[in-house]
């Protein structure tokens, strides 16, 4: 007979979990007929079935509903195991980030190198993207931790509290402008700011809105490299993150002006599902946590605390 084991119960689990044995493949970072085939032993090794298998999807039976509970508990104890008895050293998986690009530009490379140092036999799998689609694939499970424009405003989701950015406004180090009138150069150049449908493009357009009507152009991008070699063309101006601008001034590619207002810095967190605990992704978040205090203490950025600290 057949012996029960973890993996199958967590495979259960993903499959409850993502309606599916597709989606549970993407989680699991499995092939299908593998996920598939782990169920089946579940099934053979408790001699029930699991699902009742029809064309609209997967239902759960009743001895399958059952399972879930004990198989939750399986999978705490499990965590605990890992969080109190195992070296870190020894602990084998795969942890998959979602990084918003002003993140990945400035302190990803030190939170790697930490988790690394870590969690040596962790395999680190790193995608960079948008705000609102890490959000999305957060939710969806296909990715571990998000770090992004937060928090998420979701009952399953804990959200850690990063350092903020604060913006500057950028122009063209070839443009010319009086600085008499630095406010100026927002009525006469479009700005350049981030995509559609996140929070840093809604300020702004609100802002702009608001101090000089309807008139302005924004150039909207979701690449941040995008923007700065937009503003370095001359194609107009772009509140942007200071730490960013430095080395683009440094190199006198942009000069930085003030119009009398900015908008406000960009708040990061790194928010995960706190269902199913896991402590490699509990400790991963609070040590991009500290990774980014420290980032932000080296390059005297300000320290902005937030009240959403594990949400």
């Amino acid at each position: 007979m057949t012996r029960l084991n973890i993996e199958q119960l967590r495979t259960f689990l993903e499959v409850v979990r993502l309606g599916g044995m597709r989606k549970a493949a993407q989680s699991l970072n499995l092939t299908q007929p593998a996920v598939s085939a782990r169920v089946k032993s579940l099934e053979d090794t408790l001699a029930v079935v699991l699902f009742d298998r029809r064309e609209g999807g997967l239902t759960l039976t009743k001895r399958g509903d059952m399972l879930v509970q004990y198989a939750e508990q399986f999978e705490i104890l499990s965590e605990q195991v890992t969080a109190n008895v195992m070296d870190p050293d020894g602990i084998e998986r795969q942890l998959r980030l979602g990084v918003a690009e002003t993140v990945a530009q400035s302190w990803l490379p030190d939170f790697v190198a930490d988790l690394h140092h870590q969690f040596n036999k962790v395999e680190i799998e790193i995608d960079v993207d948008v705000s609102t689609n890490l959000r999305e694939r957060l939710l969806d499970r296909e990715i571990d931790i998000a770090i992004l424009l937060g928090p998420v405003s979701e009952a399953s989701v804990s959200n850690i509290a990063l350092p903020g950015f604060d913006l500057a406004w950028y122009v063209s180090a070839q443009a010319e402008w009086a600085p008499q009138d630095q406010a100026g150069l927002i009525a006469q150049n479009p700005v350049i700011t981030y995509a559609r449908n996140t929070r840093p493009y809604r300020e702004m357009r609100r802002e702009l809105y608001e101090r000089g009507g309807p008139g302005t152009q924004i150039f909207s991008s979701s690449s941040l490299s995008a923007c700065f070699r937009l503003v370095e063309a001359g194609l107009g101006v772009a509140a942007l993150p200071e730490i960013l601008g430095r080395e683009w001034v440094a190199r006198g590619q942009l000069r930085c002006f003030d119009p009398g207002w900015c908008p406000s810095p960009l708040q990061f967190t790194a928010s995960y599902l706190g269902d199913p605990k896991s402590h490699v992704v509990m400790t991963a978040a609070r040590l991009a946590q500290t990774t980014a205090r420290r980032h932000a203490d080296q390059n005297n950025l300000s320290q902005v605390p937030k009240s959403f600290d594990l949400i």
